[in-house]
Parts: structure tokens; C-alpha cells; sequence
């Protein structure tokens, strides 16, 4: 095992950051596995579950389990950890510019195309190398004003080459959920199953390029862009819901770490027998048939239904009271479905997002993110 700390360079002078990144394996062996933590800095399950991740890959490294090279970045957002309001963290978007950690990555796939123009031919093995170096050189040149810049750069450039990668997230109040790329659709069940996952969510693009789309689509996108080359989608990437921000005690974190043990042992990152697959929880569906549920009013929110329940179109949600006149303004979804998440927030405002249904009916288009 190594360790490596990469300076952010601050902008304040006389301020220093750094990302602690976590490598064990061969150095260039593949597979290449990158896990990173609490992306949204106050998202603490993602954050545990990749300390407890490295703890286990310590020792697994120390007995040469490990096939390839595995790098783990448990703290992935140091700027965003800094981010205390009279004692309350706000890790999810840059206090600097309110824009989310997890959007706005850079799009690579025009500037891999002009490239890769005629570079491209029906050896899948060059192709993949020919991609990632591009990547790579892409990457390098992006232009990084801030911190918040520096952080985004650096992160991408440390998944860009690796064959799987996985963001470690959490929910306000929510149960196990993923998301991933749709042509990943069947690959993402053994991760899901042995998580527990209880909603798979699958688009093409989501919108406002989160981290995990910008490591992975280009690949999607590039082979639209050269349908005569034998180009593989070279990245699997999944942004990992790890249940709510108060789901951190140490017998989940636990579990959690060890079925990340299991999945790389599965994909071929760590030697030993194949894990057992308990039985899956769900089917995956498309993003596009998730259903927020927003508040049209103001008031106190009494929920009715909590994460894991299994709603009926038309369901019953929340009720929102009004504390001053007493009035009632019901919260029905509209799709069947499974509430995946709900909002830790017992008083809501008019567009406040309440819940996300995972249904079956594509009914959205466009943005399909929370903010």
C-alpha cells in the first residue's frame, strides 16, 4: 500500500489542501478499481464505507490478493468537508459559486473525437489505450481557475483510466439505490445485489455532467462518433447511494465494505473464490421514470410513506401543514413505484424536493439530477 497526497493549491494564500489517495496492487496493473468517498462532503456513509474499504485492502494487499490496482480516495471533497455554517456542515455545493460538487465535470467527447480522428481501427486493445491516452492528455489541459477546479481536474484525471469506478454516496433519508449508464444495465446486478440496492437507475446522459457520467459516457459517445471502430466501453462507472446521512453505525459500514470486497473479487481487482450473490431487490429502470415528488405549498411536512415502501399510482406521500391556519395539501405520486429517498426536512417551501419515486414509465426528459 501507498499513499499519495496531491495539493489542491489553495486560493487563499498561506492555505493548503491536499486529496489523500490510497493505492495498493501493482502500479499500471489492471484491472484498475477507483472508489471514491463523500464526493458531497457531508455525505458521511460513502466516506466511512471507503475508510472501512482501505482498512480491508490493507491486509488484502499485505497477502497479494490483489490482482490489479486498486486506489481508493476516501475523502474525496476536502474543500467541501471545510464547509461549516455555525456548526452545520454543507458539503454538496462550493459556498464559493453554489455549484454542486457533483456537476459540471468536463466534457471530453469533442475534444477525444478531433483527437482521435483516423486513429481508430478495429483493434479493440489499441483503441482502448489510443482513449485513454487522449483522456489523459484532455484532461491535463483543462483549465482550472478555482480550487474547486483543481479538486474536479484532479478527481477526473485519477478515474479516467480505471476499468471500474465507483462514487460513494448517500441520500437524505433513502434506501440503497444506483446509478449507472443504460448499456451497463446487466452488469450492474451483481454490485446492486450484493448492496442490497432496491432501485438501479439507468439513463444515457442525466444532465449537468456528474462526475461519474464524465469518466464513462465518452467512451458511449465516442463509438457513435466512429460506428466503424471497435471501441469498448472502457469505463463502468456507478454513483452508489449508501441509504440516508444518518446511516452510519459500524455494523452497515461494515457490510457495506465487505460486499465492495466481494464486487471487486467478482470483477477480477482481488483474488479468491467467488462470493456468493444473494437474491436481487429490484430491476433496474430508466432514470427517466423516476418521479420527484416537489411541495406546492409551505408547512410541516408529515410523511406517510417511508423509503423501501412500495407505492400504488396515486398513493398518499406526505401531507403538508400549514402551522398558522391548519390547512392540509396532500402529496400523491402519480407513478407506481418504489420511494427510493425522501428529504430529512420536517418543514418544506413551494418547489422543495420531498421524495424520489423509481417508476417503470419513462415520463421525464432533459436534467433528470437533483439540484
Amino acid at each position: 500500500m501507498a499513499v499519495e497526497f496531491i495539493d489542491l493549491q489553495s486560493d487563499l494564500p498561506g492555505a493548503r489542501q491536499s486529496l489523500a489517495v490510497h493505492r495498493f496492487g501493482v502500479p499500471g496493473a489492471r484491472p484498475l478499481v477507483y472508489v471514491q468517498g463523500a464526493l458531497h462532503a457531508d455525505e458521511i456513509p460513502g466516506m466511512a464505507a471507503a475508510r472501512a474499504l482501505a482498512d480491508r485492502l490493507e491486509a488484502l494487499d499485505r497477502q497479494g490478493r490483489v490482482r490489479g490496482e486498486i486506489v481508493v480516495v476516501p475523502v474525496a471533497n476536502p474543500i467541501g468537508l471545510g464547509q461549516r455554517i455555525h456548526g452545520h456542515a454543507h458539503g454538496r455545493f462550493d459556498l464559493a459559486t453554489g455549484v454542486n460538487f457533483n456537476r459540471g465535470y468536463a466534457a471530453l467527447t469533442d475534444r477525444l473525437a478531433q483527437r482521435l480522428e483516423g486513429r481508430l481501427g478495429a483493434d479493440e486493445d489499441a483503441n482502448r489505450a489510443l482513449i485513454r491516452e487522449a483522456m489523459r492528455l484532455e484532461i491535463a489541459v483543462i483549465e482550472a481557475v478555482s480550487a474547486t477546479d483543481r479538486l474536479k481536474r484532479t478527481l477526473l484525471s485519477l478515474a479516467a483510466p480505471a476499468d471500474v469506478v465507483l462514487d460513494l454516496h448517500c441520500d437524505s433519508e433513502a434506501v440503497v439505490h444506483l446509478y449507472t449508464l443504460t448499456p451497463f444495465a446487466d452488469r450492474i446486478g451483481t454490485l446492486g445485489r450484493l448492496l442490497g440496492a432496491q432501485a438501479i437507475l439507468l439513463a444515457v446522459e442525466s444532465g449537468d455532467e456528474p462526475f461519474d457520467e464524465a469518466a464513462s459516457r465518452p467512451w458511449l459517445e465516442l463509438r457513435d462518433r466512429f460506428p466503424g471502430a471497435a471501441i469498448p466501453l472502457g469505463c463502468f462507472a456507478v454513483t452508489v447511494e449508501l441509504r440516508g446521512q444518518q446511516d452510519v453505525d459500524a455494523a452497515t459500514v461494515a457490510a457495506d465494505a465487505d460486499a465492495l470486497v466481494a464486487f471487486l473479487v467478482h470483477e477480477g481487482a482481488i483474488e479468491g473464490a467467488l462470493p456468493d450473490l444473494p437474491d436481487g431487490r429490484c430491476e433496474p429502470t430508466p432514470l427517466a421514470a423516476s418521479e420527484p415528488l416537489t411541495a406546492s405549498t409551505s408547512g410541516i411536512v408529515m410523511f406517510h410513506a417511508a423509503p423501501g415502501d412500495r407505492l400504488e399510482a396515486g398513493a398518499l406521500v406526505a401531507v403538508i401543514v400549514d402551522p398558522v391556519t391548519g390547512a392540509q395539501t396532500e402529496v400523491r405520486c402519480q407513478s407506481a413505484g418504489l420511494l427510493y429517498a425522501r428529504s430529512a426536512a420536517r418543514f418544506a417551501v413551494p418547489g422543495q424536493r420531498l421524495g424520489k419515486v423509481a417508476g417503470s414509465a419513462v415520463t421525464r426528459s432533459g436534467k433528470l439530477l437533483s439540484p
